[in-house]
Parts: structure tokens; sequence; C-alpha cells
């Protein structure tokens, strides 16, 4: 049916998965462990996850149904637990609390307040006082619900699929959205009865390179391997947009790390997370990539296994081959081990396979330093260890993007248009990257948009699409409309593409009826001018006067596109702010680059992205000005 997808995880250590075409990575070529996939000890059916365009995976969902029934095929659930919001609205609704009360208490664990107990020192800075039984009785049952199951909710996308009738063996329900069935769940528990599950996940970046291959006429294998500019461009991280490495951290990675090959890549995607962070892997492998520090390996064997790490275990593979080769274990008991790091923060249990794992490597000859160091390595993979195979399939996407962006930034950007939402970044930030790359982006506009944004040339036309409170019926009969010949007026808009006050109305705000001779506030004149007539008034239309309208000056233009559009064509919005800005000691971005490291600066500049990484309290932001973004 034409839905790209690609096969990712464990699957990847299977050469039957990449013969059959459900991974793309050849796990022969790149050194994979096969019983990461399957091994006897694990005695149960392999876990296979695959991606799909996410605007397409319903259609999958719906295929995989009708091939197999609804009687033998059904989502697993997933248990939604008490988190500190939930647990306080359903608290105060059962102690008696107003509607505008819970609202209160709400808003009082919003943000990054979301995770862990509930204080009560945020009760107080919204109002409350604490000194009432009622609200002692709050805060102790608030506390007390999290982490208590309180609904079930569908999978992500964990598709279990049976030789017989699902209902002989778990309770199943209908889901609340039409055409889906539930099991009752969750997919620990499926595991536990050994049902195959294959998880059906929906991938943004599959979207965007699909509609990028199809303007392009190309398939995906036949983008060149090994581009040296596309190598040079994401070592300059020039990677905005580019699935996986689009992050700040991933971006303040790339000139350290410098990925010259695909393997780089591969270790690219998996370094950047907090398994090895944590397990203090990141900085002893970019030393040793850079020549200052030596890499030593305490035995052929182990060189074997890290050699290609430079004697830093990056994946799980890694470790589970150094268990093998260095400690005793069996291949399958390795995968055991590497079961148990998985989840050993929520079930523990680790402590057995510490004493295994030590004892094995100091029989061998291996110094008890080295043991620790493995260990702790492995509880870092307990936080989020990649595996290789997974790396691996990602890194594959990463390459093609990369590629696509830095050969044809035009279509790079014409396809994450269409597919969004996704990514770190907005339209917005897009464009203007675009832009900075040398790409034309030209206007919404009702006498030459689509739908979707498109090539006109070399050049990007912003779709309809873009423009909020448009609905995508009254689009597709302006289109329709349009082929009979270009719009003159305002009138005849509405009445050749049948279209409402609303939809004209957002039209003009996003000042896309400029063909027609109108700026943003005469346009929205005209549009005013449009109601249904009697017949007897339409043959005898009035003697209008021009309102003679001034046109918008460039900062309420500017304002205007944010909020019809959520960007703008014209100057970024802290240019016209830049001359009071540095009266009062703000630099730009540019300025800031300048600086030498520990300098205190103070800076301004629109939020792009907001994170916190883990369950600490630290936020991070990434702010955008005239200049670039920091």
């Amino acid at each position: 049916r034409g839905i790209l997808c690609q096969g990712r995880g464990s699957a990847a250590n299977s050469a039957v998965c990449y013969c059959l075409g459900i991974t793309e990575v050849d796990p022969a070529r790149m050194e994979l462990l096969f019983e990461r996939f399957l091994s006897k000890e694990r005695n149960e059916p392999p876990d296979i996850d695959v991606d799909f365009e996410h605007e397409r995976r319903e259609e999958v969902i719906q295929y995989v149904y009708g091939k197999y029934g609804r009687h033998r095929a059904a989502l697993a659930a997933t248990v939604i637990t008490y988190r500190p919001r939930s647990a306080l609205r359903d608290a105060a609704r059962a102690l008696g609390f107003t509607l505008q009360e819970v609202e209160r208490l709400v808003r009082a664990a919003s943000g990054w307040r979301s995770r862990g107990a509930v204080e009560a020192q945020w009760l107080a800075e919204v109002g409350f006082d604490l000194r009432g039984r009622r609200m002692r009785l709050l805060l102790r049952l608030a506390n007390e619900l999290l982490g208590f199951p309180r609904h079930l909710s569908q999978h992500v996308g964990g598709f279990v699929i049976a030789r017989d009738t699902l209902e002989r063996l778990v309770p199943v329900e209908n889901a609340a959205m039409a055409g889906r069935t539930v099991i009752q769940w969750d997919k620990d528990d499926l595991e536990s009865l050994g049902l195959m599950k294959v998880d059906v996940l929906g991938l943004g970046m599959l979207s965007a390179i699909r509609r990028a291959l199809d303007l392009l006429g190309m398939e995906l294998r036949e983008i060149p391997p090994e581009d040296p500019e596309t190598y040079e461009m994401i070592q300059r991280a020039d990677t905005l947009g580019v699935f996986q490495v689009e992050s700040r951290a991933q971006i303040s990675m790339l000139p350290r790390l410098k990925p010259r090959n695909f393997y780089d890549l591969v270790v690219e995607v998996a370094i950047v997370r907090p398994g090895p962070i944590q397990g203090e892997m990141v900085h002893p492998y970019l030393r040793r990539r850079q020549g200052l520090e030596p890499v030593e390996y305490p035995s052929e064997a182990v060189r074997r296994v890290l050699e290609r790490t430079l004697g830093v275990p990056i994946f799980q593979e890694q470790v589970i081959r150094l268990a093998v080769v260095a400690a005793g274990f069996t291949p399958g008991e390795a995968d055991q081990l590497r079961r148990a790091m998985a989840a050993w923060r929520r079930r523990g249990g680790l402590e057995r396979w510490e004493r295994r794992l030590k004892a094995g490597m100091t029989e061998r000859g291996y110094s008890t330093g080295f043991a620790d160091r493995i260990f702790r390595q492995i509880l870092g993979f307990g936080e989020y260890g990649f595996p290789e195979s997974h790396a691996a399939s990602f890194a594959l996407l990463v390459y093609v993007s990369a590629w696509i962006k830095c050969h044809h930034p035009g279509v790079f950007l014409t396809a994450l248009l269409n597919s969004q939402p996704m990514g770190f970044y907005a339209p917005a930030q897009l464009v203007r990257d675009a832009r900075e790359h040398g790409v034309e982006v030209r206007p919404v506009e009702v006498n030459r948009s689509a739908w979707e944004t498109t090539l006109e040339g070399e050049a990007v036309r912003l779709g309809l699409h873009l423009v909020k409170g448009l609905s995508r019926k009254g689009a597709e009969r302006l289109v329709t409309a349009r082929r009979a010949g270009s719009f003159r007026t305002v009138d005849e808009l509405a009445r050749r593409a049948g279209l409402d006050r609303r939809d004209l109305e957002a039209l003009a705000a996003a000042d896309a009826l400029v063909s027609l001779g109108h700026h943003r506030h005469r346009a929205r004149w005209e549009v005013a001018a449009v109601v249904p007539e009697p017949p007897l008034v339409a043959q005898a239309p009035p003697v209008e006067v021009d309102p003679a309208l001034p046109s918008p000056d460039e900062a309420e233009s500017i304002l205007h596109d944010y909020r019809s559009l959520g960007l703008s064509l014209r100057r970024h919005p802290l240019a016209l702010l830049r001359a009071e800005l540095a009266r009062e000691g703000f630099l730009s971005s540019a300025e800031v680059a300048r600086r030498p490291p520990g300098a205190v600066v103070r800076v301004a500049g629109l939020v792009l992205v907001r994170q916190r990484p883990g369950k600490g309290r630290a936020v991070f932001l990434t702010l955008e000005d005239e200049t670039g973004s920091l």
C-alpha cells in the first residue's frame, strides 16, 4: 500500500527479519547479536517493533484487524497510574471541593511539579489554608494515591495476535475509538502468558521521508551511501529537522564526535542517552576518539567485543557479550541479565547478577576494578541503554533525512511541514532554517497555495493547512474552484468556493488575500461585507465609499503572522526590539557565542523548546532571536 515502515529494536538482530524486509539493517554487516532477538533461555516468541508513517498507522491497525479478525487480534492495554495532578483532582472531588477550587489545586501541581510527592507548599501558594482538617486530609489522600492504578488505556502500539479466539485466554473489551479492540491486561501480563506481541508504532520522520522520496521520485534504497557532503553537514551540527540529532544535546555532541561514517552515526544515536551518560561512558569514548586517552583492553576476548567502540561498552549487546566472554555466561543467561538491567529500577533483582558477574570475571583473571566498572555501566543501562540494533535502525533514518536536507533542502522543508506535528521544532524554525540554506519560501496565497505545502520549481509555497481556523473542507473547495480560473474578488472567492465567514476571516487574518489586492485590514473589511443578500438587493448593489484603511505596520504584520500561521516570512520579532534590548544590556545569540566560557550574560528570545530531563527540577530552554538560537 506504499506505507513506509522500518523494523527496529531486537528485530534488527535477525537475518530473517532483514531478508523479509522488516528491517533495513543487515545483522551480519553490523555484527549484531542474535540472542538479543531470540534465545532458548527466554522460551518465548520474539518481540518485534515496527515503525510506520505516523499519519497512516491507523491503516495498518485496521489491516491487522481485517487480516486476522477482531476475535484473534487486539491492542494491549496500559495501566494509567495516579500522578500529582490527577491525585489532587480526584481526591478533591471526593472531599467535596468546588470545581473552581479543584482547578486551583490542579494548577498548583502543573509544570515540573507533575512528578514526585504533592507538597503542602504548592497548595499554600495558590491560597489554601493548610490548617483545616479537610486540607490536611486532601494532602494525605493525594500522596497515598500516587502510583496507584487509575484507569486502563490503550498501549501505544502493542498488538497481540493469537492462533485461536483471544477471549478464551484474556479479557477483551471494545475501545472507545471505533473499530478497535483492547485486551484488559498490560504488556507485562501478556508477556508472562507468552502471547505473541508486535508493536505497531507511528513515526513522524517516516511520513516526512516518504513525502520527500515521492517528490524526488526515488526509493529509500537509492539514497547514495556514505556521502561526504552529508557527513560534513552533520559534523557542523547543521541538523535542525534531522531525525534524532536535532536536540540541543545532540547538536552539542556532533562537533565533538564528528561522525565520518554510518557506524559513527550508530554510536551518536546511542551515546546521548541517560544510560551511557550515567554509566560514565561518554567522556572516555570522546577522549579516546580524539586521541587524548589510550585505548586499553584487559584481554583479547574483551578487545573483540569493545574494539569498535574504543573499549567503552555503549550498547546493550556489548554488555551481553562481555558477560559471555569475561564472566562465563551462556548467551541466553546474558540476555536474562539484559532484561534484568531494563527492569531493575522498578523491580530490583540485580544483586544475584552482580555477584555472578563479578565472581565470573575474577575467576577469569580480570581485576576487581574492571568488574566494578562494568557493573556500574550496567546500572547506567538500567536508566536507558540503547541496543545496537535499535541504534542502527535509527541511524539509517538519521542518514537518509540528513542526505535529503543536505542536497534537497526545499524538498526537506516541504516534507517536514506536511508531516507536522513532529520533531523538536515548530514550522517557524524549520522555515527560518531553510531560508538560511538558500531556499525561497513563498507565503500562503489563495490563488497559488494548495492544501499542503508544495514546490514551485526550487521554491517552497506554504500551504493552506498552516492557516489557523481554516477548515480542510473549505480549503479543498477553494482549490477545486480555482481550477476554473483565479479569484479576483473576495465576493467571487466566497461564492465559487462556498466559503463561510469563518473560513474567509481565517484567510484574511493570514494575509492570504494579497492577490485580490487587499492588505490585512482591507481584506477583513471586504470579508465583513460578504453577507447573503435578498434577490432584490443583489440586483441593485449599493454604491460603497472606499474606507481608505491604512496598511498594518511591520510589527502588527509580524504579530498577526504568528497568530494566524505560527510563523512569519518577515523579520524576526526580536529584530524589532534589538535596540531597546541592547540598551538594557541583553546580548544576541551571535554575541553570546563570542563570549568566553563562564561569562555571565543577559539574553532574550522566543522559547522554542522546554526540557526537564529525568526527575530533576532543572529546566533547559532553547531561545531564538534574529541571529540564531541558544
